[in-house]
């Protein structure tokens, strides 16, 4: 009996997860509150908001993310975080991001980036999004130039 149960909960799980349509892709708004913080020559921790648009019909969790940030092909830092963000449907939210910034390499290659009017970035890696504490990682490879001076 014990199997038969067993046997019906697996196929209403699979019956399931492949009637669910796969989620579209969040969609990038805008970043604010960048902030430095422990400024040094060897390291420093960058700080943003990300605003992000959720266009599903259904909210998510985001669980983690493993990041590289790249300006102008240029490696900038690394981001991983176990981190409890929900995104809530047809929605905004914000993402708070904290990277690790290679000042070395920041200040080899990409200080005249920084100086430019505008910058192309990045982000390279993997989150984990889920919902009900079913979580999936996704492969992140997003490029976007964005307006950016440091003289505003």
């Amino acid at each position: 009996m014990k199997l038969l149960t067993y046997l019906s909960l697996i196929v209403l799980t699979i019956l399931f997860m492949t009637s669910c349509r796969e989620p579209k892709d969040l969609e990038f708004r805008e970043f604010k509150n960048l902030t430095i913080e422990n400024l040094s020559f060897s390291k420093a921790i960058l700080k943003v908001d990300l605003v992000y648009y959720n266009p599903n019909n259904f909210g998510l969790e985001l669980n983690r993310t493993d990041l590289d940030l790249y300006v102008d092909s240029s490696f900038l830092g690394h981001s991983s975080q176990n981190i409890q963000v929900a995104i809530p449907r047809r929605n905004v939210f914000t993402l708070p991001l904290q990277v690790d910034l290679d000042m070395k390499n920041l200040l080899k290659n990409g200080l005249n980036s920084l100086f430019s009017k505008e910058i192309g970035v990045r982000l390279l890696g993997k989150v984990k999004i889920g919902k009900a504490g079913v979580y999936k990682s996704f492969n992140v490879d997003y490029t976007t130039r964005q307006n950016f001076s440091l003289f505003k």
